[in-house]
């Protein structure tokens, strides 16, 4: 994004600093590893009528090594990034076996007589060139999927070896113009130290994993990191986005200081994981971790989680050729129970539509997906998928303390219906003589406005509420929390919606019900003393954010962080209450 070239007296280059994208915090020193693949030579020279066949052949064959190849990465992310993150590799496997794709290079070879690299890159780069012209983020990520799936396939067909950024035996801070996912999924920690790219963005999957595998990232510093050789020492700092080729003495001294100081709060931090999330006068709050799968559970408990406030089940149901049947699901589901004993954990319901979509789901292609079929609104019209659902919840909740929640609520009608469900699948497992938990807490997911306006008439039906922050604010704001273009409207600290939430925590209180949050505000620091005074009783969120949001809460008082509550609900914009937020909570504004 930008480059400073600093020199000495007599002009000659002493160092260059680079400005990017933070995309995962830490600070690192180190060399540099350019990072870069062999070309590939795309012939376009015409192929002979008789050559099709062979050609095609070609492609097919290379198709069966990707397809192997990406495997082989999907394993290995299992294993480094947990099955969250590695299903992104299921959906490569899938795209690289669409049908429709292999229609267009067989059209391609037959029909204009080029060679099997030229119609897997012409193929392959149209269809990617279109998502990128969608505007839809989700679908810009899908993109950036395809070309990484694209390169592959094409380095398969040609049989040129890929570089293996896994093969990388020595520390170093590796220089690339881009990182594909299914790089990044190979990294060993060991001695990938860090990385800087030229493209990318803060959202993207390569960023989410460099979170995820807490490896410090820049990205997206286009042009200028042409400036950067390999074998150069390097300083990157992730928390702030910058990069630094050459460093002086002086710059190392001052980065040497700040590495100490983030090894220090690191060591504070984990002497924080078995204490309560309690403030200075007594007063105790539950932090939570959101998973995705039961391979999950072993980061929220490494990280000090005292439950689990979101279990995402959709994660189940992705990327299969059928539905997961009660026998599948209720064994992830006991697993999870069995894994946090004695602490809760909240299994949403599954929560697909939007973003989201199942092949084996006849799902209507639409307009506005956010706002169409989805979560129990699909459930209502596929009543064997929520039976079957509840069927393997209800048996494993025999196993420890599951909560199920329902998501996407807009009516009471709908949770009346929702708890008949409930009641029928019992009636079921009884007759049956299945053991279950009868006494299974109910509770709903409040992402609508229309959830938190009628809160007070919804507590009266169900046991809890965690409130969903990141649908909440899209849907108040009506901003599409995935557009790039207007992602400075998306805002969960407007009053709009600080307002909706403590509606939500007052109705639920007088009716003597507890109040969660799942979404990304609840993992957020500038928001923890916010939260704790307008009454939130948990907090849930990514592993890793639990010790941070826990300091917050120990280092101030009930009493205080209501008075910041209640004088923050009087302003009228979100930067007058960020500015009090970090004048009152200094600390937790500068880290987050």
């Amino acid at each position: 994004m930008g480059r400073r070239r600093i020199t000495d007296s007599d002009g000659s280059r002493v160092m260059t600093q680079l400005h990017g994208i933070p995309a995962s915090p830490g600070i690192v020193t180190g060399t540099t590893y350019l990072f870069q693949h062999k070309q590939v030579h795309i012939s376009d020279a015409p192929i002979a009528a008789g050559d099709t066949a062979a050609e095609l052949q070609r492609f097919l064959d290379g198709r069966a090594r990707a397809e192997a190849q990406i495997h082989a990465v999907h394993a290995k992310a299992l294993v480094t990034l947990g099955a969250s993150e590695a299903e992104v590799f299921e959906g490569h496997i899938e795209l690289l076996n669409d049908a429709a794709i292999e229609s267009e290079v067989r059209h391609q070879i037959e029909h204009h007589l080029i060679c099997a690299e030229k119609a897997v890159h012409v193929v392959m780069e149209q269809n990617a060139a279109d998502m990128d012209a969608l505007d839809d983020a989700y679908m810009r990520e899908r993109a950036a999927d395809l070309r990484d799936i694209g390169r592959r396939l094409l380095y398969c067909v040609a049989g040129v070896e890929l570089a293996d950024i896994g093969a990388i035996t020595t520390p170093v801070v590796v220089v690339a113009d881009d990182l594909a996912p299914s790089e990044t999924a190979q990294m060993d920690r060991s001695n990938i130290l860090g990385f800087v790219t030229a493209a990318g963005g803060g959202t993207s999957h390569v960023a989410i994993m460099a979170r995820s595998m807490e490896i410090p990232a820049v990205v997206g510093c286009g042009d200028a990191l042409t400036a950067v050789t390999g074998g150069e020492s390097v300083v990157l700092d992730g928390s702030a986005g910058v990069v630094i080729a050459s460093p002086d003495e002086e710059v190392r001294q001052s980065y040497r200081a700040k590495l100490a100081e983030q090894q220090r709060e690191a060591q504070s931090l984990a002497a924080l994981k078995d204490l309560p999330a309690e403030t200075t006068d007594g007063h105790r709050v539950e932090l939570c971790a959101n998973i995705g799968t039961d391979s999950d559970v072993a980061a929220a408990l490494q990280y000090g989680a005292e439950g689990v406030g979101l279990y995402r089940t959709e994660f189940l149901f992705m990327d299969k050729p059928a539905m997961p049947d009660e026998q599948e699901q209720f064994v992830a589901y006991r697993s999870v129970a069995e894994a946090m004993g004695e602490r809760g954990v909240i299994v949403r319901t599954i929560d697909i539509g939007g973003d989201k979509g199942l092949d084996y789901l006849d799902a209507p292609s639409e307009l506005n997906p956010f706002l169409g079929w989805r979560a129990i609104r699909i459930c209502f019209d596929t009543p064997e998928l929520l039976h079957t659902q509840l069927r393997a919840l209800l048996r494993a909740g025999a196993f420890g303390k599951l909560r199920v929640m329902f998501p996407m609520v807009i009516a009471l009608e709908e949770i009346r219906r929702l708890r008949a469900q409930v009641a029928t699948v019992m009636e079921q497992l009884r007759d049956q003589n299945l053991a279950f938990d009868p006494r299974i807490e109910i509770g709903v997911m409040i992402e609508t406005p229309a959830a938190a306006v009628l809160a007070s008439h919804l507590a009266k039906e169900v046991d809890f509420f965690s409130i969903g922050t990141n649908d909440l604010t899209q849907y108040t704001l009506a901003v599409d929390r995935g557009n790039e273009r207007i992602a400075p409207l998306y805002d969960p600290f407007h009053p709009a919606v600080l307002h909706l939430i403590q509606r939500v925590i007052d109705a639920a209180h007088a009716e003597g019900k507890w109040v969660g949050m799942c979404g990304e505000l609840a993992g957020d620091e500038r928001a923890a003393v916010l939260l704790l005074g307008m009454g939130l009783d948990e907090f849930s969120m990514s592993a890793p954010s639990i010790t941070r949001v826990k300091r917050a809460i120990r280092a101030t008082s009930l009493s205080r962080a209501r008075v910041l509550a209640e004088r923050a609900l009087t302003l009228g914009t979100s930067a007058e209450i960020l500015a009090i937020l970090e004048t009152e909570c200094p600390s937790s504004s500068s880290s987050g």
